[in-house]
């Protein structure tokens, strides 16, 4: 193989590995083309950062947490049974480091630090009142202390279901539970908090 050639192999592999389903995907892995997992990060990095944020509502940790949700599924790659989707396999992973983090003392310190202090990300583009700023602010802050006041079990399902592209048999696997009471889970957790913000 000439220098030429083997540049363009990279090029190739990854080019090919986009048309490949994830279980074909997975069986590259297994066979040592890297460039297979890359594809896999590709596909569902976003999938794992937002179940991992939904859990952790931090950026930064949610970001270290995707990191470490990757490099553990890439290392368990053997493991993967295909039971379920790839995708629902890493973000089960994901949610899993992001609930063993959020139950660190050192995570709840900085949560509830970081609720006591008013977000800074508001956009000076089209800039309200300060009035319409403290009362959204305020009804944000409200929110939150409702959602963490929520027992576990409702807090994650709503949370999850918030986070936007998972469909709810993929957060039904995560949670291990069935989709049913995913969704009953959803449903009671948003009547819960209707009824306190009312």
């Amino acid at each position: 193989m000439t220098l030429r050639q083997a540049q363009g192999q990279p090029e190739r592999d990854q080019h090919e590995c986009r048309r490949l389903t994830d279980g074909e995907l997975v069986e590259r892995v297994r066979a040592g083309h890297t460039a297979a997992f890359g594809e896999l990060v590709e596909r569902h990095r976003g999938a794992v950062y937002r179940a991992a944020l939904a859990a952790l509502r931090d950026p930064a940790e949610a970001e270290d947490v995707t990191q470490d949700a990757l490099v553990l599924a890439f290392r368990k790659i053997g493991q993967f049974r295909g039971e379920a989707s790839v995708r629902t396999w890493m973000v089960t992973i994901g949610w899993r480091l992001a609930l063993s983090r959020r139950r660190n003392p050192v995570h709840r310190l900085r949560q509830m630090i970081s609720s006591e202090s008013p977000d800074a990300g508001t956009s000076s583009a089209s800039t309200p009142s300060i009035e319409s700023r403290m009362i959204d602010r305020e009804r944000l802050l409200r929110a939150r202390r409702e959602i963490g006041k929520l027992s576990a079990k409702l807090r994650d399902a709503l949370l999850l279901a918030a986070a936007g592209d998972l469909t709810q048999e993929e957060i039904a696997a995560a949670l291990q539970i069935p989709a049913a009471t995913f969704r009953w889970r959803v449903m009671e957790a948003r009547r819960r908090l209707k009824e306190r913000l009312e």
